[in-house]
């Protein structure tokens, strides 16, 4: 597993499947949603990700900005995992549909 750290992501993985969280921290109101965008777009990119895990431990509400994100990820043919969304955030993915295309998990992950 390799983890990098360098400006509002870890990266736990990276290469084909790509996982990428923030620690285990509720960060995403402190950050712009275009400062993570940034840093996803560059991971995908430079990585030649196919599929894209973001680890939301510890988040307890994403922003709307940041679904539209997610959603918008769909457009570069990358499939989205979600793991350990807070209940929270299931019910918001259920409530907009975008639980549809994008798979949810509970997975223990190693900080």
């Amino acid at each position: 597993m390799t983890v990098q750290q360098g400006g509002i992501l870890q990266v736990y993985h990276a290469g084909p499947l790509c996982v990428a969280g923030f620690g285990g921290r509720d960060i995403l109101d402190s950050f712009s949603v275009k400062d993570i965008r940034d840093e996803l777009l560059e991971l995908v990119k430079e990585q030649d990700c196919e599929t894209l895990a973001i680890d939301l431990t510890g988040v307890k509400l994403i922003p709307s900005g940041m679904l539209g994100l997610l959603a918008s990820m769909r457009d570069l043919n990358i499939e989205i995992h979600l793991y350990n969304p807070s209940d929270d955030i299931r019910e918001v993915l259920e409530i907009t549909k975008l639980n549809q295309f994008m798979h949810l998990h509970d997975v223990e992950i190693p900080y």
